[in-house]
């Protein structure tokens, strides 16, 4: 069989095959040649690629309307070249069979991706088919129909291979060949750029995976974010994500869940902050009533807290009320050392000497005033005294101690004001040491009105040391805190203040989280 299919490739014609390259001319230079494969053509030089690869395209065209049309009785110019077609029989699959061409004769060109060489070919068609990149320039016309892509049961029985460009003997029809099947893979589902395998089971974690990549998608075609609604689709990825990780124990996986939950809490208190409302339970899908705070979000409590901490370090005079005094006027200046202050400012915190208690802040230095205390307390809302605070006063060696804006700052003065001036702590007469109190535990407390974090209580040192008051001082402070409608349910241990924010004071709270 061998023997006889060697003889009728014999009596074939080789292909005719030429190659147009270009090269560069020498180093140092942007000049390029172009050469071609055929004796006849002599090489040509050009000051640079561009205008060589325009010369090569030319020159190669030129060839193609010169050439005769491809012929029938040729056989593949690329079977010397190991093509797809015409691999070697490894033993595993016959590719080298010779009734593997298939199909009339073609001119193909085959370009090299680069834009360094072109090439022109007659092949079969399913050779050229089969050839990364090439195009058919011109087709063979066959005399007769064309065989089919296996031997014909008579030359098999006649122990000869019939190949399947060969021109059918004459009288005999042979149905034209089909082209290979093409194999198509199942199309890929990706969400987070990991490829959802199509076999993943249970099917049910597959198909949430393929529609949570979906809603992902859709999201960022929006034109407005819901991060109320992003926060939710990262919870069900961090679910999907740790059931996968169960399913094929692949750690990354479970990585890629404990990231989805950290989004999923990030985009919560983003909503939060934009909207102002959180939950008022731990819970993030409680259905209690949200709580419309007057500080927005965990950053701006985080800066309540720094004022309170900073007057803590560095108050000047020591007692409650000097302390309350301090932390009121901080906040007035906090982000220029600078502001004004009227009388109605100070007389408002239940302060027992306030003309006193500045006069003592001036003489420290902390303090810097155009006029006397008394002309302060004075002072209306239509002539405000400017103040200066000059350890608040940032310059370029020493920036201010807080980070907050311009406009973050009145909003903090406000708040604080609202505390100490809250009107059941003015009915009860309560002094400047409860409303300290009051302050301190709007800033440690749950987002329920617990106090402390979870709900734990706030330690008793601590919180003796914030507002400048003995321990044993605090048990008397919470019951007026109580008879204010400030605080329900005060407890003291040996070590914590547990108890709860009135419902009407949660708007004020800063909550630990």
């Amino acid at each position: 069989m061998t023997q006889a299919a060697g003889s009728e490739l014999d009596e074939r014609v080789p292909g005719r095959r030429w190659t147009v390259r270009l090269d560069a001319a020498g180093r140092g230079s942007a000049a390029v040649r172009i050469s071609c494969s055929r004796p006849a053509c002599a090489e040509q030089r050009l000051p640079s690629a561009t205008a060589g690869r325009a010369a090569a395209v030319a020159h190669l065209k030129a060839h193609l309307r010169a050439a005769p049309a491809p012929r029938a009785e040729s056989y593949c110019a690329c079977r010397a070249e190991g093509c797809q077609t015409h691999l070697p029989d490894t033993g595993r699959h016959a590719r080298a069979e010779p009734w593997r061409c298939g199909g009339p004769v073609v001119l193909a060109v085959i370009a090299d991706r680069a834009g360094r060489w072109w090439q022109a070919m007659e092949c079969c068609s399913r050779c050229a088919a089969a050839t990364p990149g090439a195009k058919t320039a011109a087709t063979s016309q066959a005399p007769g129909p064309q065989r089919t892509d296996r031997p014909a049961p008579a030359a098999l029985d006649a122990g000869t291979p019939q190949f399947s460009d060969h021109q059918a003997a004459a009288g005999t029809w042979v149905p034209t060949p089909r082209s290979a099947p093409v194999r198509r893979r199942p199309p890929q589902v990706k969400i987070a750029q990991r490829v959802i395998p199509h076999n993943l089971r249970p099917i049910a974690l597959r198909n949430e995976l393929i529609e949570l990549g979906d809603l992902f998608r859709a999201y960022q075609q929006r034109d407005q974010p819901d991060l109320a609604f992003l926060a939710d689709l990262h919870t069900r990825k961090a679910s999907a994500f740790a059931a996968w990780a169960e399913a094929t124990g692949d750690t990354r996986l479970e990585l890629d869940a404990q990231r989805a939950e950290q989004a999923a809490t990030a985009a919560r208190l983003q909503h939060q902050q934009r909207t102002g409302l959180t939950t008022s339970s731990t819970d993030p899908d409680s259905d209690t009533a949200a709580v419309a705070r007057l500080l927005m979000g965990p950053v701006q409590w985080g800066h309540a807290r720094s004022v309170l901490a900073h007057v803590t370090d560095t108050a000047p005079l020591p007692g409650p009320e000097a302390r309350l005094l301090v932390v009121m006027l901080t906040l007035r200046t906090a982000h220029s050392g600078t502001g004004n202050l009227v009388g109605q400012d100070l007389t408002g915190l239940g302060l027992s000497e306030p003309e006193d208690l500045v006069t003592q802040l001036a003489d420290s230095g902390w303090l810097c005033l155009p006029s006397t205390p008394r002309d302060l307390l004075a002072s209306r809302p239509e002539s405000p005294t400017p103040i200066t605070v000059p350890s608040l006063v940032p310059d370029e060696d020493r920036p201010g101690p807080f980070t907050f804006g311009k406009k973050l700052r009145p909003r903090l003065s406000g708040w604080a004001q609202k505390i100490v001036s809250d009107k059941k702590l003015r009915k009860t007469k309560a002094g400047a040491v409860p409303r300290l109190l009051a302050l301190v535990l709007a800033t440690h407390s749950s987002p329920d009105g617990r106090l402390g974090l979870g709900g734990q209580g706030v330690d008793l040192d601590h919180l003796a040391s914030w507002c400048a008051v003995d321990p044993g001082e605090l048990a008397v402070l919470a019951d007026q805190l109580a008879a204010a409608d400030w605080l329900t349910e005060p407890a003291l241990t040996s070590t914590r203040l547990t108890g709860r924010l009135t419902e009407r004071v949660l708007p004020l709270t800063c909550p630990l989280t």
